[in-house]
């Protein structure tokens, strides 16, 4: 697979990619993301093979959803068959995200332990006891010799079940640094010296950027984010998932959130999508590169900034979009419109879609601002249901019954309870 040349002294190469996010089967306001997933799957392959890549960790959220569509699992399974046809010294780790239906992930394992070199770790596995099995979450890394090269503490979503008592208040943060610390020691006893110990995560870590529709916290407001200094400093990287935007953690370049395959919402329109490529030497890496993914679907948002535009401004900037072009209209630009209104407008969408007769873009999106006192009811923002997370209708909930936000302490409850109901959803 490699024409690096592999060093006959202690220390030997390993050359990883990561990537994290994809949401297959993700539908941006209606519209299906297949079509940008099946290009994103075919370069990253390309990618793969042309960077002589020995193996690919996915750090979770496969799919967008616990029960994804058929096109979805089954763009899953073609990209499985083709790594393992097309690359055949290639090792691919994945785990479950947040997102992923833990037993749906886990159910190809014994079907990829036939095939070998491909593991999947969707949830965190059960002893006979039905405590966690660290061992079965260690997996080996070969280099392009065959030779053991790395241990990878293949560490999926953490669910509350996974964590012991106490885990959805303020000790979640230090039950997952204990989940970990577990699982290292376990890969410490098996590697041997000059190699080089990995993890994965999917996780919010303390600091990190996020976009305001498409990540939600994974556990109760803050207190579970999880500090850099829950990773050693022996790892010598940590690939992460759950942030869209790709950043490392903590001032430490080598731990990592890769980001997210395609950009989730109009929000993530300006992020850089991208894999990183990261050389190991021994237990260390030598060097490090972000690849930056295509962008298959352009995300055009008129005005361009966050705040809307009067009606006649809107229509000026959507006559001035770029004329149909002759390309599948599967991959067209997306569009959303901001436009504020001084009085309820009943033809805004016939006054829309006249400006964007025979424009390339496929209107997706429209938020209209009411002007007004923002004493009535019909004053302010309106947005679709799509567009707001749970705890934001909790909020405007509690705003509009009580006149002013919730306490803290009913905030930390109804955080509890949510991620109780998405711990069992993505564990189904």
């Amino acid at each position: 697979m490699s024409d690096r040349r592999v060093s006959s002294m202690a220390s030997v190469a390993l050359r990883i990619l990561h990537t994290a996010d994809w949401h297959l089967g993700h539908a941006l306001h209606g519209v299906d993301r297949g079509p940008e997933h099946e290009r994103f799957v075919a370069w990253l392959l390309d990618t793969a093979e042309a960077e002589a890549v020995d193996a690919v960790i996915v750090a979770g959220d496969v799919f967008d959803a616990a029960n994804p569509p058929a096109g979805a699992q089954a763009l899953w399974y073609r990209f499985l068959a083709e790594a393992w046809r097309r690359l055949p010294r290639l090792q691919l780790v994945v785990v479950g995200g947040n997102h992923d239906s833990a037993s749906r992930l886990d159910a190809v394992d014994p079907l990829l332990r036939e095939m070998g070199r491909l593991h999947v770790v969707g949830g965190v596995p059960r002893g006979g006891a039905g405590a966690p099995d660290l061992e079965k979450l260690l997996v080996p890394l070969e280099d392009a010799a065959g030779r053991r090269a790395a241990w990878v503490a293949a560490v999926p979503y953490l669910r509350a079940a996974d964590l012991g008592a106490g885990a959805a208040d303020a000790d979640a943060a230090e039950a997952t640094r204990r989940f970990y610390a577990a699982a290292l020691e376990r890969a410490r006893a098996r590697r041997a010296p000059g190699e080089a110990l990995l993890a994965t995560g999917h996780l919010y870590a303390v600091g990190g950027k996020t976009s305001e529709l498409s990540e939600r916290r994974l556990a109760v407001g803050n207190q579970a984010a999880v500090p850099a200094d829950a990773f050693p400093a022996d790892l010598a990287y940590v690939a992460l998932g759950h942030l869209h935007l790709a950043q490392a953690v903590g001032g430490r370049e080598t731990v990592r959130y890769s980001g997210s395959a395609l950009p989730l919402s109009f929000g993530e329109r300006g992020y850089r999508h991208g894999v990183v490529v990261a050389d190991l030497d021994g237990e260390a890496v030598r060097a490090q590169r972000v690849l930056r993914v295509p962008r298959f679907v352009e995300l055009v948002s008129v005005p361009d900034g966050e705040a809307p535009a009067p009606l006649p401004e809107v229509l000026a900037a959507l006559e001035a979009l770029p004329a149909r072009g002759e390309g599948p209209d599967a991959l067209r630009p997306l569009l959303e419109v901001k436009v504020r209104l001084e009085r309820p407008e009943p033809a805004l969408r016939a006054l829309l879609d006249q400006a964007l007769a025979g424009k390339e873009a496929r209107l997706v999106r429209i938020a209209t601002t009411l002007a007004g006192t923002g004493r009535a009811l019909g004053d302010g923002e309106r947005r679709a249901l799509g567009d707001l997370v749970p705890e934001d209708v909790f909020r405007r909930k509690y705003d509009a019954d009580y006149g002013g936000p919730p306490p803290d302490a009913l905030l930390e409850a109804f955080r509890a309870l949510l991620q109780e109901v998405e711990s069992e959803e993505g564990a189904r």
